[in-house]
């Protein structure tokens, strides 16, 4: 059986999720302290699900 196809979520829907103002995901961006993300040919961002949970999973073993 064939993997399920890793989400692509957009900065909107990853905010959203992790409750941070767009400013701060961005600020997390330029320092490189926030999930990967790729920017698409016609430029927009997104972030996998996968690295949105690999994310997560780093800040719970941090705190």
């Amino acid at each position: 059986m064939a993997e399920p196809r890793d989400e692509k979520l957009t900065i909107a829907e990853v905010i959203k999720e992790i409750r941070v103002p767009r400013s701060t995901f961005y600020r997390w961006r330029q320092l490189r302290k926030g999930p990967k993300s790729m920017k698409l040919p016609n430029g927009e961002v997104r972030i996998r699900r996968s690295e949105l949970d690999r994310w997560w999973a780093s800040r719970e073993e941090v705190a």
